[in-house]
Parts: structure tokens; sequence; C-alpha cells
């Protein structure tokens, strides 16, 4: 996290350097814009906070083991499937309530089907899809995404020992 933090301010640093050098009020613009996004985004961001540890707090282990670890099997998979679709407000949403499980204790395949699926899946990118390209294009993409979220899972689950050991 520190890290990303870093990149995330050195590229700012990068940037508004770039802006000041311009010396047209690009800077001044970019930081208005930026306070005004985030005043807006506020709200969201609490509430997508809140529900990470209400998840975390509110979920019992034995639920989590028997539903949501890797050894639920395809169970867990299903309902994270089912749950990506389903999340509403995209992935300012279902980050935080990854997060969540994550601190819970929800397997790793489990984790990666369900952000696999809000991202592919997810029900409120349907009628923009619609909008944009039509309904025959958009059923073409859902049908052949619809196992993607399945197949990461399986493979976060073979990888999961490897790239997330101590």
């Amino acid at each position: 996290m520190k890290s990303t933090l870093l990149g995330l301010a050195v590229v700012v640093v990068v940037l508004a350097g770039l802006a000041l050098n311009r010396g047209d009020g690009t800077l001044t613009r970019g930081v208005t814009t930026a306070g005004s996004q985030f005043l807006q985004f506020i709200p969201i961001l609490a509430i997508a906070f809140l529900l990470m540890g209400l998840v975390d707090a509110l979920l019992p282990p034995d639920m989590v083991e028997r539903w949501l670890t890797d050894a639920s099997g395809w169970k867990g998979l299903g309902i994270a499937w089912l749950a990506g679709v389903l999340t509403p407000g995209g992935s300012i949403i279902g980050m935080p309530l990854a997060a969540g499980l994550a601190k819970a204790g929800v397997g790793a395949g489990v984790l990666v089907t369900y952000l696999t699926s809000l991202a592919v899946l997810s029900m409120l990118r349907v009628p923009l899809e619609i909008g944009f390209y039509g309904w025959r294009l958009m059923l073409l993409r859902v049908l052949a995404s619809l196992v993607l979220p399945i197949g990461a899972g399986v493979i976060a689950r073979l990888l999961a020992p490897i790239v997330l050991k101590s």
C-alpha cells in the first residue's frame, strides 16, 4: 500500500510540475476539478468503507468457512459469481466489499471470482452497453464472458499457495 501511495504521489508531482510549467492556469484548474470530484465522491466512499467494515465485522467465521473459502468448492465460486453480477455501484462498492471479505477470511479463488464477475458481468453495464453498441453485441459479450469469472477463480485457487505464501 505504501509503495502504491508513493508511486501515485510521484505521478501527481510530475503532472503538477508539467501543469505549472505551462503557466496558463492549468494547475489551478486541475486542483479545482480534483477538489470538486473529491467532494462529490466523499459520501460514496464513506458508504463503501462502512460497507467494508461491516462485512468484515458481521460475517460469522463458520459461515465464511462453509460458504466462502476455497474449501467450499463450486458453491463458493457460484455465490461469488452471482454476487459480482448483482453488486450495485460497480467497482466503487465492489472493491471495498472485496477488501472486507478478504479480511473476513474469504478464499482467494472466491475473491477473484467475485472481482472478475464484477468487472465483466455486472448488470449495471448492460443498459450502457445496449445504448452504446446494441443488444446483439452486448449479448455476445455477456455469453462469451459467463465462464471467465469461474475460470479465474479456479486458476486463483491453484496459484494462491504460490503467490500468497508468507
